[in-house]
């Protein structure tokens, strides 16, 4: 064995005579992945596919929800472009909700894109559940108070920051919402203050 090989290897370790040191050294655990080992990674991590049924579950589902949405857009009434009436955007929201469940029950099938319902599912239903709590109290109290208790909740239960932060950002984001849609924008909405 020539003296490089011998100097290749660690210090401390016995290198019989004979024996080949790698002249490629083991990769360096900070050295960042490269795209394919992240994406190699990522992969290993994925939940497993939904599957076509659920394909077609999700679609029949959400449909269901965006032709329900338009039933209840026009009974509010939608009034015209230059003179919107309250339901105007639900019922844009709701056609193109619609549209796309339909196109998903036509084209969903063959894609591999959605998981399946795992642990991790109820985070979204989570996050559903409490957005249903704010519309239904935000008339009666005011968008201040379930706008920060909304945000907290989000970011300290489903997105797991701190309490500082997430108290912090609570504050942050309700203010703002103040004075964009009520002091700048004049929007009305039930507000406090």
């Amino acid at each position: 064995m020539t003296s490089s090989s011998r100097q290749d290897a660690p210090p401390g370790t016995a290198v019989p005579s004979g024996a080949a040191v790698s002249e490629f050294p083991e990769a360096d655990p900070a050295e960042p992945l490269t795209a394919e080992q992240l994406a190699a990674e990522w992969d290993e991590e994925r939940p497993p596919h939904a599957g076509p049924l659920a394909n077609v579950a999700a679609g029949v589902v959400t449909a269901a929800l965006g032709f329900a949405g338009v039933a209840l857009s026009l009974s509010m009434g939608i009034g015209t472009p230059e003179r919107p009436e309250a339901g105007m955007w639900p019922l844009i929201i709701s056609l193109v909700m619609a549209a796309l469940s339909v196109s998903l029950l036509l084209f969903g099938r063959k894609t591999l894109d959605a998981e399946a319902f795992s642990s991790s599912s109820w985070q979204v239903a989570a996050g559903v559940g409490t957005l249903i709590g704010f519309v239904l109290v935000i008339g009666l109290t005011g968008f201040e108070i379930p706008t920060l208790l909304l945000t907290f909740f989000w970011l300290r239960f489903l997105g797991k920051e701190t309490w500082r932060m997430s108290t912090l950002l609570s504050v942050i984001v309700t203010g703002a919402f103040y004075l964009i849609f009520v002091v700048a924008l004049s929007v009305p909405i039930p507000h406090l203050f």
